[in-house]
Order: C-alpha cells, then structure tokens, then sequence
C-alpha cells in the first residue's frame, strides 16, 4: 500500500492507495480518475488493485470529518474486492456541485456507482442518468428506500432516520423528558429534519419550536445554543445531529453548568463524544454505522457486476456470507440488519456500558 496525497481546491486529502487502481471517495473530498494523476475539483484520494471502477458520491463539504470513517470504508473495500474506488464530494457541500459530479459519473463509465440522496429533487435527474446508461446504483445515508426505488438503484443502505429519532425520542421520555432542543448542523437535508420529527412525536412536542437552524460553524452552533437555553430554561433535553453540532453544544453545557444534568443526546460518533457518554455528559448516541454505508455500497455494486445480477435478494444474499464481509465487521465490531432489499445499518444506541471497542475505532471505522 502506498499513501497517497491529492490536492484539491486549496486542502491536501491523504488517503492510503494502491498505485495500481486508485480510490478517491468523499463527501468531503473528490477522487482521481483513471487515467489522470491529479485528483479533479471535488475528488479525494484512491485504492484498489482491480480492473474495474467504482465510485462513491457524498454530499458531505470537505469540513464534515464524521465522513472519515466512509473514506475509510472504501479504501477497505477496495482492497478487499480488488477495485478501483474513487470518493468524489462538493467541497462546499453545493448539491448543484453534487449533481454535476454524479454527471461526471455517469459520463465516466464507472463499473457502479454509491450516492447520496441529500435533496430528491436536486439530485434525482443526475442519478437518474447513471441508471439511465445501464451503470449499476446503490444510494447510501440520506434519502429513503422508496426514493432509491424511483431511481432504479439496486438498494439503499441506511438508517431509517425518523425511526431512529422516535426511537431516541422513547428513551428520552422513558427518563421523563417532555420537552427538548434538536440542533441541527444541516436543516437543508430531509434526514435531518427527520431525525428532529421523530423525536418530537415520541414525547409529543412541537417540532417547528424546538428545531433550531445552526448551520456548521461551531461558533455560530454555540452562540445560538447558548442564546436558545438561556432564553428557554425549562428545555428538558438536547438532541444533537452529529458531530458538527454535539461538540459545540457540548462545550455550551459545560459553560452553563449543564452538561450531565440535562438530558443530551446525539446522532453518529467522533471520539469528543465518546469521551462525552464515558464522562457522563452525553445520555447516548445513536450510531448509524457509517463503515457498513461506504464498504457495503461497494461490496454491493462488486457483487452485482460479478454475479450479472442487479436482483437485490441476490445481492443481498451474497452480502451475508462473503468471507471478507465477515471479518471487516468481526474487526470492528459492527451489526448489520439484512433485509429483503437493501441493509439498515442503524440505529444502534452507544451508552457507557459499550464503549471499549467503539473507543478504539471512533473516528476512523465506527
């Protein structure tokens, strides 16, 4: 393996590779392509060591770090299939920017192709054209099992976020919680509202009071945190939706002399908080699984061009027993539900009870 290093608008990407086939994925970085050594605007770096070329597509800017681990996942996956894999992104998380690099993809022939859905509507006639060429689609993290339908993908592979957010919602009510706070980093997706829904219907609150629009500058997250707590004292509990709005909360309620006391909780992991639930600061997260997203998406679309099959039980058949599959997820600890046509890779709650194997990963591959 080789690492490699690929400068793309202003910011380097490392990422390891094989020199043979590269893999540049990201949804907060862009990939190299086959023949050119430079990584193109939106590209991150590269691995594999196959003849054919895959691609994973994310909405993610180039300052979300919680896409590390789907990085990562690739480069796994093209080591273990022996392909190419390139992860491409909008730096600034622009979905016109997005659609245009599914475009490309699409233009390019790649082998398969893994995407995103932040906005159906945005990106749908994009995506549309690589199922339109005959490339095979698998769609990952944001959007539903029914838009990855409408858009001819073999499967999604996911957490069903509303279900996840009632979910996170029951626990909260069960410790008396009746009414809370979702910051949320990224109001645009629909994921994320619905995170923020599924909460509010589990304890009956109102979602349009208690949704606030933060944007991902962690400054301006803990200034309006900040400024929402103090103006409404009586706020019973805290939901964050990554990462991008946990941290800053986070350091907000240790400056007001609230962390540990009110209820938190919050989407996905980075180690601030995992160090947060051992401490006692965050009740839990919610771990989406994001390794099984990246690694899946490709196992998925390698499985489809080798079996000639674009049958989802097929595929997702194949996914159970592949001995590589196998020992990725013994490595790191990782669950995934199998279904009928796709795999839900979450939720999974993390509290202080589980934390040991998630401590070493979180970050890279949890």
């Amino acid at each position: 393996m080789q690492v490699v290093a690929a400068f793309v608008n202003g910011r380097f990407g490392l990422r390891s590779a094989s020199i043979a086939l590269a893999l540049a994925l990201s949804a907060c970085s862009g990939g190299g392509d086959a023949p050119s050594a430079a990584a193109p605007a939106g590209g991150g770096p590269a691995s594999g060591n196959g003849n054919e070329r895959y691609v994973l597509v994310s909405h993610a800017p180039d300052s979300d770090s919680w896409w590390n681990t789907i990085k990562n996942s690739v480069v796994d996956a093209g080591e273990d299939f022996g392909v190419a894999v390139d992860y491409r992104n909008p730096p600034n998380g622009d979905l016109a920017d997005m659609a245009r690099l599914i475009e490309q993809s699409a233009a390019r022939n790649y082998a398969g192709v893994a995407t995103s859905i932040a906005d159906f509507s945005v990106l749908s006639k994009a995506a549309s054209r690589v199922t339109g060429k005959g490339i095979a689609l698998v769609t990952i993290n944001s959007g539903t099992r029914e838009q990855s339908r409408q858009l001819d993908a073999i499967m999604h592979i996911g957490q069903p976020e509303y279900d996840a957010g009632k979910a996170a919602g029951e626990r909260a009510k069960a410790a008396g919680v009746t009414s809370f706070l979702c910051v949320n980093h990224y109001a645009t997706n629909l994921a994320s509202v619905e995170r923020c829904k599924g909460f509010a219907d589990a304890l009956g609150a109102d979602l349009r009071a208690s949704m606030l629009d933060t944007g991902v500058d962690p400054t301006v997250v803990s200034s309006k945190v900040g400024a929402y707590l103090r103006n409404n004292p009586k706020t019973g509990a805290v939901l964050a939706l990554g990462p991008n709005s946990a941290e800053p909360t986070l350091q907000v309620l240790k400056q007001m002399g609230l962390a540990g006391k009110i209820f938190f909780a919050t989407f996905d992991l980075s180690p601030t908080i995992v160090q947060g639930i051992e401490d006692g600061e965050l009740n839990f997260a919610i771990d989406q699984q994001p390794y099984l997203q990246g690694y899946l998406a490709i196992a998925a679309l390698k499985i489809a061009h080798d079996e000639g099959s674009r049958d989802p039980a097929v595929i997702v058949a194949k996914l159970r027993v592949h001995p590589k599959i196998q020992a990725r997820l013994k490595q790191y600890a990782l669950e995934p539900v199998y279904t009928a046509d796709g795999v839900s890779s979450g939720p999974g709650f993390v509290t202080r009870e589980r934390l040991d194997v998630i401590k070493k990963y979180a970050g890279q591959y949890r």
